[in-house]
């Protein structure tokens, strides 16, 4: 399934609730705790997340492990 692709490539908070079938509140609350299935960029006070990230997670592929960066790296 993929998500209707405006013209610009990140979703708010909002669009990925909606897409994902989640309260507003709830995806806020994952997104602030690092726990939503998508990277999350911060802009200022804003939140955003890539539309390829998404569309990816609603076809159902894995999200890619984080590497550890580590001091002095």
């Amino acid at each position: 399934m993929q998500t209707a692709q405006p013209d610009r490539a990140t979703a708010t908070i909002e669009e990925v609730a909606a897409a994902f079938g989640i309260a507003r509140s709830t995806a806020y609350e994952l997104a602030k705790s690092d726990r939503l299935p998508v990277p999350v960029i911060r802009l200022g006070r804003r939140l955003v997340v890539p539309r390829a990230a998404m569309d990816r997670v609603l076809a159902g592929e894995p999200r890619p492990r984080r590497r550890w960066r580590g001091a002095g790296r």
